[in-house]
């Protein structure tokens, strides 16, 4: 199908009102999507949820920051110091390689098609369509599903574990209460998704001497 933007948009609109105004289509669009309407060939056509998500698609994720404060003093802004800080983060499997189980046991989670979410169509009146999202209960969100025999034993199909972290974390003469130092990479992490980083915060602690305003 090669129709510009506008003339796709008023299809798949159409194509929605279409699912939604017959009761069996409907049923069997939230069940098996757009191959279930078609026999399960599509004939080269794109689905509908496709269609409506693939802004956020093609998009590279990257993972969130892990942010800690520092209690420093004035002499170690002015003198420099080195501090140890043990963390606790998540690091991939290093048993099954952040897979989850054994090689070929992972399959895409079918009811959603290998996006952990899926589209419930409402209407709510002539012409008008609500789009409901909802993490696909049969995978979790996970997108993908590893038979109880099949997962890893280590992880538990989990693909992550938990470890122990000791960061050096060397203040400069001359930063300042509130200055940052990042650990680039050093952040929670998860299969497919950039690691994020560990933020440290200087906190200035009270000085006995001296006040500032």
């Amino acid at each position: 199908m090669s129709l510009n933007l506008p003339l796709k948009i008023h299809f798949f609109f159409f194509r929605a009102y279409e699912i939604l105004s017959d009761e069996k289509k409907r049923e069997l669009y939230d069940q098996y999507g757009e191959q279930g309407l078609s026999g399960g060939n599509r004939g080269g056509g794109e689905d509908i949820f496709s269609f409506f998500t693939q802004s956020s698609q093609g998009k590279e994720k990257r993972g969130k920051d892990v942010i800690h404060r520092l209690k420093v003093t004035l002499e170690d802004l002015y003198k420099g110091k080195t501090s140890k800080l043990a963390l606790q983060k998540t690091v991939i499997c290093s048993e099954c390689e952040g897979v989850g189980g054994k090689k070929g046991s992972v399959k895409s989670c079918t009811p959603c098609g290998g996006r952990g979410v899926v589209i419930k169509m409402k209407q709510l009146g002539p012409g008008m369509i609500q789009q409901i999202q909802q993490v696909c209960q049969d995978c979790g969100g996970e997108g993908e599903t590893i038979e109880e025999k099949d997962k890893c034993k280590h992880c538990k199909g989990k693909k992550v574990e938990s470890q122990r972290k000791i960061l050096e974390v060397h203040i400069d003469k001359g930063m300042k209460d509130g200055q940052k130092i990042v650990f680039s990479g050093e952040g929670d992490q998860t299969p497919g998704i950039i690691t994020g980083d560990v933020i440290i915060i200087l906190d200035l602690k009270d000085h006995g001497t001296f006040f500032f305003f």
